[in-house]
């Protein structure tokens, strides 16, 4: 019995080890291969192909040199200010989305014990680009501490492997813009009528303050907080690096 027990442990620890040198080979070919599709945007095409019966899919790589700086900056501005400085992890700025979200938890606990409506509270999110990118190329979506903690490693890797401006590529060129809309290019044309090289920095402080949900936000895109939100952005951009 106790010989079986073994086995078995043996044989899940070498499953383990076996995806985690397959997650680093394909992260390591990713230095010079532009992968074609992510796990997240496969996903996404298998929930349009369920609800309907076809994939509306637009994506258009664009090497770095053909992505606007104004949304390089306006993208590391609103979503990841210190990516240029941290190694794939920003562990001050999970520290204050913690902070953040449990004030929020207990604001909304208090206005429901006081007999006032209250809506949920909205999660901060701490990842970083690189994190992000782990996320979207390799794993599912699911919120569980493993694949959290699975996505720390891809992290680690990317970096390790990557140079910060070809995870940027990367990211640029595979983030979600809209519903079946991915990529710089893509979202450039959908939402501007022009290529990714071309855009302004309004216009791509307008794209980068959509990225947190950008399905919500393409229903709404003259919101009054999207306008708030991208003169935010476009005030800081001037001062954020690109690698």
């Amino acid at each position: 019995m106790l010989r079986s027990l073994g086995r078995l442990v043996a044989l899940a620890v070498l499953a383990m080890l076996s995806l985690q040198l397959f997650f680093v080979g394909r992260i390591a070919l990713m230095a010079v291969v532009n992968p074609a599709s992510t796990t997240f945007e496969r996903s996404e095409a298998a929930s349009l192909w369920r609800a309907q019966g076809r994939i509306p899919w637009r994506q258009q790589w664009v090497p770095y040199a053909r992505i606007s700086d104004h949304l390089k900056r306006a993208v590391i501005a609103s979503e990841d200010g210190s990516f240029v400085n941290h190694d794939g992890v920003d562990w001050d700025a999970i520290e204050k989305a913690w902070e953040k979200n449990t004030r929020a938890e207990a604001q909304a606990a208090a206005r429901l014990q006081a007999g006032r409506p209250a809506r949920p509270a909205r999660v901060a999110g701490g990842s970083t680009i690189t994190q992000q990118l782990a996320k979207n190329l390799l794993l599912s979506g699911e919120r569980t501490l493993l694949r959290k903690g699975q996505e720390l490693l891809l992290t680690y890797a990317l970096e390790a492997f990557l140079s910060k401006q070809r995870i940027l590529e990367l990211y640029l060129n595979h983030v979600e813009w809209a519903q079946g809309v991915f990529g710089a290019e893509a979202a450039a044309r959908h939402y501007f009528g022009k290529s990714a090289a071309q855009l302004s920095a309004w216009e791509s402080a307008r794209l980068a303050v959509m990225l947190p949900a950008p399905k919500r936000f393409e229903k709404r895109p003259a919101s009054s907080y999207l306008q708030g939100r991208a003169q935010t952005i476009a005030a800081r951009m001037s001062s954020v690096a690109v690698p």
